[in-house]
């Protein structure tokens, strides 16, 4: 689920312990290789305690509303959180598979400007993911990056598709939106990549209103690319490889969501040969059951969105990883059923490292997909994220 409630929230109180200890904005490029990480896991909060916070003075989503582009591509800053999120599954001319994932997340850390004229001064922060997946070496890499708004180290535009932390970015190279180029390096790997937007956007939840739990306005505004054609360039050591595929993009803000009783959600968004997409995200409760909040949407090959409720999906484990790094159990590999659709898919990850050491442990990995829809062969690829293990 790309609301990311654990990350954003746990960040947003970082930041303002980080804009009280350093007067400049700060900048990380290392490079983490989940192969040889051994250290512990960096938070084990509790999410009902972080999410109890005080969220006077930020607007909320209780209805649906009405999308408007580019305006909404661009920043919401009378709500708390949001982020634009990028996944995709990748192969070189010699079909080498790589997966990424490219997020920039911004919080408000007051609801109010500060009383400053310095341009440094700023109530927002931006933080930003990179990761990618070198299937072949087995290997996963991460970085993150953090920033103040101020003085356009980092933002994003109303006027067109443009977010950007120091020189990372997904910036449009058309009039609004498409085509969009990612690119964001580090130290060891990289990506420059262009999409293309065959299908167009869908409003995620109840047209655009996703509801999380019961309480009025635990909720964010969600719409999703979930096909986005790409091509462009992943380096890895230096060495550069030509690339295309498939990516996924979720565009979502809110101010709160989940509530006291769920501890966390499975997130799966998956890409099917047949032109078909599938999103869905199972939220857990911390007495261990699903919650009936889980919901989801099925997108047939004309764009045509149908929605799917906490009943209409199944999803069965049928394996586990334990990391080597944070001792977390995650599941790993699944059975996703959707009855109404006559469609039973098997999910795989295509490595089973692909756990994030950053701010807030959390596993987001790519993974291929095989199965039958209506008694015939599919198959597929996407990405799921797992978020709250470490409870």
């Amino acid at each position: 689920m790309k609301t990311k409630f654990l990350i954003a929230i746990v960040l947003l109180l970082l930041g303002m312990v980080w804009l009280q200890v350093f007067p400049f904005p700060s900048k990380s490029n290392a490079v983490e290789d989940n192969q040889n990480n051994s250290s512990p896991a960096k938070n084990s909060g509790s999410i009902g305690s972080v999410l109890s916070n005080d969220s006077k003075g930020f607007a909320r989503a209780y209805k649906p509303q009405a999308f408007s582009l580019p305006s909404d591509h661009g920043p919401h800053n009378q709500f708390r959180s949001e982020w634009w999120y990028f996944t995709g599954n990748l192969k070189n001319p010699q079909g080498r598979q790589f997966g990424y994932e490219l997020t920039f997340f911004r919080f408000a850390l007051k609801p109010e400007l500060p009383e400053s004229k310095s341009a440094w001064r700023s109530n927002q922060m931006y933080m930003a993911h990179l990761t990618l997946t070198d299937v072949e070496a087995n290997r996963f890499y991460t970085d993150e990056r953090f920033s103040r708004a101020g003085n356009d180290l980092a933002g994003a535009s109303n006027k067109s598709y443009q977010v950007w932390l120091y020189d990372w970015s997904a910036k449009t190279e058309g009039e609004v939106d498409f085509p969009l180029r990612l690119h964001a390096n580090s130290d060891g790997f990289a990506i420059d990549l262009l999409l293309t937007s065959p299908k167009g956007y869908v409003r995620q939840g109840d047209q655009g209103l996703s509801q999380k739990s019961p309480e009025p306005g635990n909720a964010s505004y969600y719409y999703s690319y979930p096909r986005l054609e790409t091509k462009g360039i992943v380096s890895v050591g230096g060495k550069p490889s030509t690339v295309t595929g498939i990516s996924w993009m979720d565009r979502e803000w809110s101010t709160s969501a989940l509530s006291n009783q769920q501890s966390g959600w499975d997130w799966f968004a998956l890409q099917l040969s047949d032109n078909t997409e599938l999103m869905f995200y199972q939220l857990r409760r911390k007495d261990g059951r699903h919650d009936s909040n889980s919901s989801g949407s099925y997108i047939l090959a004309d764009n045509t969105k149908i929605a799917l409720k906490d009943h209409d999906a199944i999803i069965t484990p049928l394996d586990s990883w334990k990391s080597p790094h944070s001792k977390i159990t995650y599941p790993a590999r699944w059975r996703l059923s959707v009855p109404s659709q006559a469609l039973e898919l098997e999910i795989i990850p295509l490595i089973n490292d692909q756990e994030l050491n950053v701010s807030y442990r959390y596993w987001e990995g790519a993974v291929k997909v095989i199965g039958s829809k209506q008694g015939k062969l599919i198959s597929g690829q996407g990405y799921v994220e797992l978020a709250g293990y470490n409870k």
